[in-house]
């Protein structure tokens, strides 16, 4: 949502955006700082270690590998049958992503990254990094992608070079899920609310990804819809452009929560695999910071389109799951999820705040009511929230008592990485 809007759950523009990609730069170095994570030289990039074994083939005797070869996996398994996969956005600077796993316990099955798009090379070079990090220590990339420089920026020629890159990621063993341009329906992002340009970039990209990397796949996910359109924003619909009238769905002349916040964005079931929807508790009532319990089916009721409680009337979104996960028989993703605890503010303690957040989110009740939901990445960072004016901690895994009371309402529904990593085959 927008910086302005006090209603919803309020963003990952901080939360994912330059702050994450900072970190995601900054992956390779704590990476070396820890002396090397799951075997020999990981962090050089792809291209690089394959130079090195290609100079190296016939001076070392040959080695039996200590898993299976890595293959491409097709896009259509990336889904499970039943269950959900479950994934972590960590916050690279505090904790590599052994250290996370170890933790946790188990290898997350998705691990979220953040690039601007077209990225530069050392963008290039940190994406090899972090696909050695996960192909060791967990299984598949979400990777979002910013266009900061506008939609005119998603060209053939740049969703091709994007996807050959991912045709790399793919056979060195890591599946990539892409999150294209998320929040198109917020107003704070140069790709907002632009319903025609935006559809026209993601198919671009869809038509590039489908064809050239099979073993990756395309999210649509635009921001939960509570307070749309958002107004205030930088880059809002006006009055009297195209794209406010696209965006007036019930043509009543205005923009409102009575317009659909999410179909005039959607580009067409053949270029969507996965759609998604982030959802955090970010308390109960404007302003966010104190430290408060989230009310009971929260999370399914913002999910669902139903939620009226403290943060307001939101009863007039679309049900999200129906639409989207039903009729459209789409996967479902919860990209990132978290609950606010404020160290140091009033209000409830860290445990029973975050339990009762992921106590909603692992309930059997959910798997059994929602069969789509898919995949459920939590938000793994301690860090400045500008809408509170300090720090929150939306980590599990930090706290010890935290970290053993969600490492134990973990269900067993859940899909993680595997035991065992593959090997590259160059």
């Amino acid at each position: 949502m927008s910086e302005g809007t006090p209603k919803g759950n309020r963003k990952q523009k901080e939360k994912g955006g330059s702050e994450t990609r900072q970190a995601f730069v900054l992956a390779g170095v704590v990476a070396l700082v820890a002396g090397g994570i799951g075997g020999a030289g990981i962090y050089t990039s792809v291209s690089a270690r394959a130079k090195e074994q290609n100079q190296q083939q016939n001076q070392a005797p040959a080695t039996t590998p200590s898993g299976p070869l890595c293959r491409a996996a097709d896009r259509a398994e990336l889904v499970p049958a039943s269950g959900a996969l479950f994934g972590v956005n960590l916050d690279w600077h505090a904790k590599p992503l052994a250290g996370y796993a170890a933790d946790l316990g188990h290898k997350p099955a998705v691990s979220v990254s953040f690039t601007g798009f077209p990225y530069t090379q050392q963008e290039k070079v940190d994406l090899q990094r972090a696909v050695e990090q996960i192909r060791a220590h967990g299984q598949m990339m979400l990777l979002t992608l910013e266009p900061m420089n506008g939609l005119a920026s998603v060209t053939p020629e740049s969703a091709a070079a994007l996807a050959a890159d991912l045709a790399e990621f793919n056979d060195d063993g890591v599946p990539v899920i892409v999150r294209f341009a998320h929040e198109m329906n917020g107003s704070w992002y140069p790709w907002s609310q632009q319903p025609a340009q935006y559809i026209q970039a993601y198919r671009t990209m869809a038509e590039a990804v489908h064809t050239r990397a099979p073993g990756s796949a395309m999210m649509w996910a635009p921001n939960y819809g509570g307070g749309y359109p958002f107004a205030g924003g930088q880059y809002e619909a006006k009055p009297g452009t195209p794209d406010f009238a696209a965006l007036d769905t019930d043509a009543d002349g205005v923009l409102s929560m009575g317009d659909d916040s999410y179909a005039p964005y959607y580009p067409g079931d053949d270029a969507v695999d996965w759609v998604g929807m982030s959802l955090y508790h970010w308390g109960a009532d404007y302003p966010w910071g104190e430290n408060e319990i989230p009310e009971p089916l929260k999370f399914v009721d913002q999910l669902t389109g139903n939620y009226a409680g403290a943060n307001g009337d939101d009863t007039l979104l679309p049900d999200f799951y129906q639409v989207y996960g039903e009729a459209h028989g789409k996967p479902v993703a919860i990209p990132e999820t978290a609950a606010l605890f404020a160290p140091g503010t009033i209000g409830e303690a860290e445990l029973a705040i975050k339990q009762a957040w992921w106590s909603q989110l692992f309930d059997p009740a959910t798997a059994a009511r929602f069969p789509q939901l898919k995949m459920i990445n939590w938000f793994e960072w301690h860090k400045e929230e500008v809408e509170v004016k300090g720090r929150v901690d939306w980590t599990v895994t930090n706290t010890p008592a935290v970290r053993e009371a969600f490492t134990t309402a973990l269900p067993d529904w859940l899909h993680y990485g595997p035991e065992q990593s593959c090997e590259p085959r160059n």
